[in-house]
């Protein structure tokens, strides 16, 4: 499941853009590797990011992964629920199991993204 409507990266992250504000979660293909979620950390509030820093970190019974910030901006919120219930990106990864909210100050970090077509691409070259 490939949602039209968002951007991704090759880390596997999706970006919804909304005007100067962005969604950031990690994709279906990405909770899936990791199994089982059970602890996320979050970026915190009012930090400012550069395109590709680290976000925050997902842990499964796997493995922990860093998530990566698909843009630069100012995170203006969180997800806290995760916080509690970090299984939520297991179960609904590209809705309530959302990351966090940037403010987007850098528009041409948005270049590198790929649309839905072109990350489906990139998942079957793997």
């Amino acid at each position: 499941m490939i949602p039209e409507t968002l951007f991704y990266t090759q880390e596997h992250e999706w970006v919804k853009i909304e005007g100067q504000t962005a969604t950031i979660g990690i994709t279906d293909h990405a909770q899936s590797q990791l199994g089982e979620i059970t602890f996320v950390e979050l970026p915190a509030a009012d930090q400012e990011i550069k395109a590709d820093g680290i976000l925050g970190t997902v842990e499964s019974a796997k493995a922990a992964s860093d998530i990566f910030s698909p843009l630069s901006g100012k995170i203006i919120e969180v997800n806290s629920v995760l916080e509690t219930e970090p299984e939520l990106m297991n179960k609904d990864c590209y809705n309530a199991g959302w990351l966090c909210k940037l403010q987007v100050t850098d528009s041409n970090s948005r270049e590198g993204l790929m649309n839905a077509r072109q990350y489906g691409e990139y998942l079957n070259q793997d």
